[in-house]
């Protein structure tokens, strides 16, 4: 299973962040009082210690299988061991660093006996110690909580991947169930549109030396028949492409933060909304908020959605203000069009002034069947 680059540097710093335990056994190293020999072994077992650490837990069991992930656990410990009871019991804070690869490097259901283990070997050593037993509070704890640590984020960030890919998976199939759709409504739309076009075709052909007038017929159905599988094929095309008031809602909100004008929208959109009423709202928002961004030059926009009763029965309306400079309503494509779309569902459409400033638009469709 693959990281991402901020998932990897998360756990390497969770790693290295427990680094600042080595101090111990390097202020030992150089005023512990050994001699040069052991001086140079010591640093020498230090630094393949920690290079063995880094390895194992930058690595991760993602590239080692888990046996050799144990053994190599068996090393660190082996040399922790050692080097406690050569050197001292300052060594003995190498097995926080044994807890923390074991922990960051195998399975949770594995990592939750060795790193407890690891706590017990290094409670054993620290009696074997001279006077180990005195530093051995002050490490059982972060010894414990550094492994367990560990297994908390490497399961946080397998867990995080495995959403990850659970989401592309799933916008994957959508894609492929949206494309499948989309060519499954178009060869029922222009399959027999084509056929019947081939057949009249060849009609034509054969009748077009003896019978021109009929052939004329057959060419003027070819012309017909082509014109009814284009206003299909517009039809099928507008349907996909029909907005929807979330979709016109998340926009609206980019679009006017973008703007640097505070939006005031509803946090969601209201449900069992008829389609053809939906549409017409969210291209009336879609035109509204265009209008507010280009022309208003204001600084806030309000947008509300109501449910309302009238004699005609349920309606919805959308208000969309602002506090721009405002005037009458100019007659033009976009509002033309607004109106047309609203009437056909059966709503309406004003526009105008909001009070001495901003302007205000109103839609309303209804909610049941439109008379």
């Amino acid at each position: 299973m693959r990281e991402s680059g901020g998932h990897k540097v998360v756990r390497i710093l969770w790693t290295c962040i427990w680094l600042f335990y080595l101090s111990a056994p390097v202020i030992d190293l150089i005023r512990g009082g050994h001699s040069t020999g052991v001086r140079l072994l010591g640093a020498l077992g230090l630094l393949a210690f920690v290079v063995w650490y880094l390895i194992l837990v930058i690595r991760t069991a993602r590239q080692m299988v888990v046996w050799r992930v144990l053994a190599s656990l068996g090393v660190l410990a082996a040399q922790a061991t050692v080097l406690s009871l050569t050197l001292g019991r300052e060594w003995l804070v190498l097995f926080v660093y044994v807890a923390i690869a074991s922990g960051a490097a195998l399975p949770a259901e594995i990592s939750r006996w060795t790193v407890p283990g690891t706590t017990l070997l290094l409670t054993a050593t620290a009696y074997a110690v001279p006077e180990g037993d005195l530093y051995l509070v002050g490490l059982l704890v972060p010894a414990l909580m550094g492994g367990f640590a560990m297994v908390g984020v490497r399961q946080m960030i397998r867990t995080t991947v495995e959403l990850r890919q659970a989401r592309a998976t799933v916008a994957e199939l959508a894609a492929n169930e949206e494309r499948l759709r989309m060519a499954r409504d178009l060869h029922d739309l222009l399959g027999h549109s084509l056929s019947l076009i081939t057949l009249k075709s060849e009609l034509a052909g054969r009748m077009l030396p003896e019978h021109p007038d009929r052939a004329a017929q057959q060419v003027a159905d070819i012309e017909q028949v082509s014109r009814q599988a284009l206003v299909d094929v517009r039809e099928a095309v507008s349907g996909y492409r029909r907005p929807t008031l979330p979709g016109e809602l998340a926009g609206a909100r980019t679009a006017l933060t973008a703007a640097g004008v505070a939006a005031d929208l509803p946090a969601e959109a209201p449900e069992d909304v008829p389609e053809a009423a939906e549409s017409a709202l969210a291209w009336s928002l879609r035109e509204a908020v265009t209008n507010v961004v280009r022309h208003s030059g204001a600084k806030r926009c309000t947008v509300t959605l109501t449910n309302a009763q009238t004699l005609a029965g349920p309606v919805l309306e959308l208000a969309v203000t602002d506090d721009g400079a405002g005037g009458p309503a100019l007659p033009g494509n976009g509002l033309t069009g607004l109106t047309e779309r609203l009437e056909a569902v059966g709503g309406s459409l004003s526009a105008g002034p909001a009070g001495r400033t901003g302007f205000r638009l109103l839609a309303r469709v209804p909610l049941g069947s439109p008379s």
